[in-house]
C-alpha cells in the first residue's frame, strides 16, 4: 500500500485513487488523468485512509499554509513538494455594508493574498509537486489567466518546463506573468475551450503533461485545502451557505469533498452548507442546467466577460457540480458584468478589498437570494473570493 511506503515522509495517507462515476480503482503511483473506463473517463478522486484515527491536534504548531494538511494531500516525499506559502487565506467579515446583511453574518474568505494573486496557487502547488514527484519534466494547461500564471510559477520553481495556452482576449498582465516566470505562452483566438482542444492535440505530440481542470487528480486536492481551512477557520462549524464563482468548479467540488473527509474522520459533524454556483452572464450553463433540472450542461458561450474565470462553456466535471449543488440543497444563480463592476467598487468603497470580478458577483449573488429570502435571517453566509482585482484592472471601468 502506497499510505505503508510514505508513513516515514510526509505521512500522507493516500491510498489510491477511484472514479466517483464507476467505483473504477486507480494506482497512485503511476500517472493518470481521467478514468481509463472509456465510457467513463471521469476525473479522479485522491482517496486517504481517513480511519487512521488521526486528531485534529496534529494541527497545532503547523505552518499556516495548505500543507499543514500533508496527510489529506498526495505527495509522498517532502523534498518534492513545491511551495511558496499558498493557503490558510483569512476570513474577513462585512463591516460596512450592514445595510445588505442585517441579519446575517456574511465574511469573506479571501483567496487575494496567494502566490500570484489567486487561489489557482492551491490547485497548481499540488499538481506540481505530484507532478515532479512522478518525473514528469513538461506541464501543459489552457487557462483563462490565473490558473496559466500559478502553472508558469510553480513550473519555475520546480524546474519543470511550462506551456500555457491563454486567450488573446485574456488581460496583458496575465500574459507579462506568464513571461516573466519563463513559460512558453500560446495565445489563441477563442474561449477557454478552444485552447482545451489546441492543448489536447499538442500533448499528445510533444509528451507534455496536462493539468487541466479536472482532466488530472491532483489540482482539485489542493483545491479542497479550503474547505479544510474553512472547517478550522470556523471552530469546525460550518456556515449555512457558501457561494463559489463556478467556471471549471474544482474548488467547489474540492470544498465539497473537504467536508466528507473531515466528517468521515469526526472533525466535524453531518451538517453541511448550501453551495451556490455564482456564474457569468457570458457562460451560465450549469444555472440553467441546475433550474431545469438537469444532470448535464449544455455548451454556453457568449463571449467576453469581465470575469475571466467565469468564461468556461462547459466545465468537465459538469455532473459532478451539479450533483453537488443538488446534495447541498444549494442553488445557482447568474450575474452580468454590469452588476460585477458596481459590486468592486462598492465592497472597494466600503470594506477596502479590490476583488477579482468573479468574487464581485458573488456579493450581487448574495444580495439577490437574500432579497428573495432564500437566505434566512440568524444564517452565516461565506463569500469566496478568489483572486486580487488588482489583475484586472484593465477589464474594470473606474
Amino acid at each position: 500500500m502506497i499510505a505503508n511506503q510514505i508513513g516515514l515522509q510526509t505521512g500522507t495517507l493516500l491510498i489510491n485513487l477511484k472514479c466517483p462515476e464507476c467505483g473504477t480503482l486507480h494506482n497512485a503511483a503511476a500517472v493518470n488523468t481521467v478514468c481509463v473506463n472509456e465510457a467513463c473517463r471521469s476525473t479522479l478522486f485522491a482517496q486517504y485512509n481517513l480511519s487512521a484515527g488521526i486528531s485534529k491536534t496534529i494541527l497545532q504548531g503547523r505552518p499556516a499554509t495548505m500543507w499543514r494538511y500533508k496527510e489529506f494531500l498526495p505527495v509522498i516525499d517532502e523534498k518534492n513538494v513545491v511551495t511558496l506559502g499558498e493557503g490558510f487565506t483569512p476570513i474577513i467579515p462585512v463591516e460596512n455594508l450592514k445595510s445588505f446583511t442585517e441579519g446575517n453574518e456574511v465574511f469573506w474568505k479571501d483567496e487575494s493574498g496567494n502566490p500570484t494573486g489567486s487561489f489557482k496557487a492551491r490547485g497548481i502547488s499540488a499538481a506540481v509537486s505530484k507532478a515532479k514527484e512522478l518525473g514528469i519534466g513538461a506541464i501543459a494547461t489552457p487557462t483563462a489567466g490565473n490558473a496559466g500564471g500559478a502553472l508558469a510559477a510553480y513550473a519555475a520553481r520546480a524546474g519543470i518546463k511550462a506551456v500555457v495556452y491563454m486567450p488573446k482576449l485574456t488581460p496583458k498582465v496575465f500574459k507579462d506573468e506568464c513571461h516573466l516566470y519563463g513559460a512558453e505562452l500560446v495565445e489563441i483566438d477563442g474561449n477557454i475551450s478552444d485552447c482545451g482542444k489546441l492543448v489536447n492535440e499538442h500533448a499528445l505530440v510533444n509528451g507534455w503533461f496536462q493539468v487541466s481542470t479536472l482532466k488530472e487528480p491532483y489540482r482539485l486536492e489542493g483545491k479542497k485545502t479550503m474547505g479544510y481551512e474553512i472547517a478550522e477557520q470556523f471552530n469546525w462549524q460550518l456556515p449555512d451557505v457558501i457561494f463559489y464563482p463556478t467556471g471549471g468548479g474544482t474548488g467547489l467540488i474540492g470544498i465539497w469533498k473537504a467536508f466528507d473527509e473531515l466528517e468521515q474522520m469526526g472533525w466535524i459533524g453531518s451538517k453541511r452548507p448550501r453551495m451556490v454556483a455564482v456564474q457569468s452572464e457570458s457562460c451560465d450553463g450549469i444555472v440553467k442546467a441546475f433550474h431545469a433540472g438537469n444532470y448535464v450542461s449544455e455548451f454556453t458561450d457568449g463571449g467576453f466577460t469581465i470575469a475571466n474565470g467565469l468564461r468556461v462553456p462547459k466545465p468537465y466535471a459538469d455532473k459532478v457540480i451539479l450533483r453537488v449543488l443538488r446534495e447541498s440543497k444549494g442553488n445557482a444563480i447568474t450575474i452580468s458584468d454590469e452588476e460585477m463592476s458596481i459590486a468592486i467598487k462598492e465592497i472597494a468603497r466600503n470594506e477596502g478589498m479590490l476583488i477579482a470580478p468573479e468574487g464581485a458577483a458573488l456579493w450581487q449573488a448574495y444580495k439577490k437570494l437574500k432579497a428573495s429570502k432564500w437566505i434566512q435571517p440568524g444564517e452565516q453566509a461565506l463569500l469566496i473570493n478568489t483572486g486580487s482585482g488588482y489583475k484586472y484592472l484593465e477589464n474594470i471601468v473606474i
